[in-house]
């Protein structure tokens, strides 16, 4: 069995849940409730992997909380200047 993310418009929505219907030997529907709280869900957590991912292989830096606020008060200090 696949698993396949669908998009339906409004207006054929009931046609499509007839054909589902008519083929419920076949077709299992459920919700994703992961896409129902975030519809980018999956393209954040791909790219929240890829991050990690670069970080552990050392290709990207991650900077601490403190160490991120030290630069924006130390940029903002020297724009007043």
């Amino acid at each position: 069995m696949q698993t396949l993310s669908i998009q339906i418009q409004d207006a054929y929505m009931q046609q499509f849940m007839n054909f589902v219907k008519e083929s419920h030997s076949n077709i299992t529907v459920s919700k994703d409730k992961n896409l129902e709280l975030d519809p980018y869900f999956y393209e954040r957590q791909k790219q929240l992997h890829q991050d990690l991912e670069e970080v552990e292989s050392e290709k990207a830096e991650m900077v601490s909380h403190n160490d991120l606020w030290n630069n924006i008060n130390s940029h903002l200090k020297s724009i007043d200047s």
